[in-house]
């Protein structure tokens, strides 16, 4: 490669439905945690060596090369949610976008901030840091009565807006059952009401379609390592356009400004301190980027294109299919909504009573089963590599996994 090339084209990969091949190094017999963390494939381990090789022989000459990468990631995320590439911003995690957020929001003292229990604490603890800083009031609503289209979770979540709200904080699908959030009625909702509608995302993008117009979404931010499969340490926000001019920049650094990077190219005298913060999403990016991460979480976004993600919802689902009856009828408890309109990608179930929750994971884990347990639930989560006969394969490992628990 020559000094000033550009980055030489990743190998072509192809991405099917129920084929695992391009994860020639995942051990488990069946992995089903997408919904924690994803083990990388072969496209993005090459990416990342990529990137790290192109550093590790030009130095910081490599920048621009991985810079016009981030610029062609941007529209593919923006693509990915129904924005542009000008409303992504990257950020460390879904946390930290959801923290800069909350800390950015033109808060009014007395605000009053709508969460649901039985969220994940990354969609919780950023927001009541912000209720104590500008002292905001939170409100707590059950996550029940959206089970169905005709409960009543809707009413109360209006019931609420009708006193007043300035932000609505809500996950696109529930960490622990999978249970898919109506979008678009809650954002018509916020709307018509005058509140935010912020979205964690992080259990929905990659394998549960997410549009950030049709939901009305002011605020939505999301990790890569769970189903958008890419690593650790990277992920990104998008902000609605019409709430940029509002926000209070709290969480800007250097990078924020407006021609940041002048004054180390353009000679003496161009070191200044009150260029203007950006008005665009990516003024969150303050300082550098997990630029290697980046790097992995296009190649991973590239074979969900590939796919796509109603496709990839489908497969999914159909895997769930054939699960949750056997689950059944071993005596466990489906979270899994009745409705189709509100399942995502996964599958959970209780145990049966006298079947211990940590004992039964560790035996499923030894047999090859990788899933997860949160807070009592037994999570399954397929994506587009797990075939469908690895559904009776599952069968198999539960019966000996609870047979083993049951004789100690």
């Amino acid at each position: 490669m020559r000094h000033n090339a550009e980055i030489a084209p990743p190998p072509k990969y192809t991405a099917r439905l129920g084929d695992r091949s391009l994860f020639p190094h995942l051990a488990p017999l069946v992995f089903l945690n997408h919904a924690g963390i994803s083990a990388p494939s072969q496209p993005v381990r090459q990416a990342v060596i990529a990137y790290l090789d192109d550093y590790a022989k030009h130095g910081s000459g490599a920048y621009p090369r991985w810079h016009a990468q981030r610029l062609r990631l941007r529209e593919k995320l923006g693509r990915l949610v129904g924005a542009s590439a000008a409303d992504i911003g990257f950020v460390q995690s879904t946390t930290a976008g959801i923290t800069a957020l909350a800390l950015c929001h033109p808060w009014r003292e007395g605000d009053r901030i709508v969460l649901f229990t039985g969220e994940f604490p990354a969609n919780v603890t950023p927001w009541l840091r912000a209720a104590e800083q500008f002292r905001l009031e939170p409100v707590f609503l059950p996550l029940d009565g959206f089970l169905s289209p005709d409960g009543d979770g809707l009413a109360r979540l209006e019931a609420e807006l009708l006193r007043g709200v300035g932000v609505v904080a809500v996950s696109a699908v529930q960490f622990q059952t999978g249970l898919r959030m109506p979008l678009a009625e809650i954002g018509a909702l916020c709307r018509a009401h005058g509140a935010a509608l912020a979205v964690d995302a992080v259990q929905a993008c990659g394998a549960v379609p997410v549009d950030v117009h049709a939901a009305q979404i002011d605020y939505l931010a999301c990790g890569s390592h769970k189903w958008l499969m890419g690593l650790e340490g990277c992920g990104f926000i998008y902000i609605r356009p019409e709430r940029l001019a509002a926000l209070r920049l709290t969480v800007a650094g250097w990078l924020s400004h407006e021609d940041a990077v002048s004054f180390l190219f353009e000679g003496p005298d161009r070191l200044r301190y009150d260029r203007p913060i950006r008005r665009r999403t990516d003024f969150v990016e303050g300082g550098n980027v997990n630029a290697g991460g980046l790097a992995g979480l296009e190649a991973a976004l590239d074979l969900i294109v590939q796919i796509g993600v109603e496709r990839i919802h489908e497969h999914a689902n159909a895997f769930n299919d054939v699960l949750e009856p056997a689950l059944v009828e071993r005596g466990f408890k489906s979270l899994r909504a009745a409705d189709p309109s509100r399942r995502s990608a996964t599958l959970s179930a209780l145990p049966p009573p006298d079947v211990a929750i940590p004992l039964l994971r560790a035996e499923l884990d030894a047999l090859g089963i990788t899933c997860a347990t949160p807070d009592g639930a037994l999570r399954f989560s397929p994506h587009w590599p797990n075939a469908l006969d690895e559904a009776e394969q599952v069968v198999y490992s539960l019966d000996e996994a609870l047979t083993r628990v049951r004789s100690r």
